[in-house]
């Protein structure tokens, strides 16, 4: 499996805003925070690799 930097554009679970990140793949399943670049809230990143190898990432906000 090829890992690296990838672009995704997600929503902010807080202002709706679409922002673009960059996810750095490292070949396993990875949880962290980053703030919105709109309205600077803590995003809860939930990042899964499937069984094919294909990047998932789901965001929410920090009080759920």
């Amino acid at each position: 499996m090829e890992t690296g930097l990838y672009n995704m554009s997600i929503q902010c679970p807080y202002c709706w805003e679409v922002i673009e990140v960059t996810i750095d793949d490292c070949g396993e399943a990875q949880q962290y925070i980053e703030d919105c670049q709109v309205c600077c809230q803590p995003i809860n990143f939930n990042v899964q690799i499937d069984n094919q190898g294909q990047l998932a990432c789901e965001v929410y906000r920090d009080d759920e």
